[in-house]
């Protein structure tokens, strides 16, 4: 498999960002397994999902993710998988279709991001955030996501993407807060 693609920056994943690198090369541990889990920790723990921090920002690009210190998942998987590739460890992008609340439509988009771990493969994790009702962990070999797959129409798309796909930019980009979010939400699915 060629991971080289998974280790590369972009508009998005713009790890060349100095506050970005400056992050990342602090958060640097002995092993990739250890410097991993320190980035997945510091970004669940430190950047804040808008919706459940009823905040209205909606960045998307990791350094701005960083900046303003919110974000939807999506945006804290920008986030994480360029603190990862600062430190070399290949990283991309998984998603996951749920209903919003309950059991009926609308639906959304959840990301998380997958790690490329030797001994492991790729590894997904979840950096949403944790609350009441969500508890995820760095634990290779163990999935732990936010959110099962428990409703019709709710799926894991089953692909690793290098990076996120132009129609979702363009969504997010599009999108002027948590409060439009919140009442016509992103619900598209990734190139398979």
């Amino acid at each position: 498999m060629n991971l080289e693609p998974f280790i590369l920056a972009s508009d998005v994943i713009n790890y060349d960002h100095p506050s970005v690198a400056k992050l990342a090369l602090a958060l640097k541990a002995e092993t990739p397994e250890a410097t991993a889990k320190r980035c997945f920790d510091w970004v669940r723990d430190n950047i804040q999902h808008c919706v459940d921090f009823k905040r209205e920002e909606v960045p998307y690009v990791a350094s701005d993710v960083l900046t303003i210190g919110t974000g939807f998942c999506t945006a804290k998987s920008h986030l994480l998988v360029a603190l990862l590739r600062v430190n070399k460890i290949p990283a991309g992008f998984c998603y996951q279709r749920l209903t919003l609340n309950g059991a009926n439509p609308p639906y959304c988009l959840h990301g998380f991001v997958a790690v490329w771990l030797d001994g492991f493969g790729w590894y997904r994790c979840d950096a949403r955030g944790n609350k009441a009702g969500i508890h995820c962990e760095f634990t290779p070999g163990i999935e732990n996501l936010a959110f099962p797959v428990q409703y019709p129409g709710e799926c894991i798309y089953p692909v690793v993407l290098a990076e996120p796909w132009p129609e979702l930019i363009q969504a997010m980009d599009e999108l002027e807060n948590t409060s439009a979010y919140l009442v016509a939400p992103i619900d598209l699915p990734p190139p398979q």
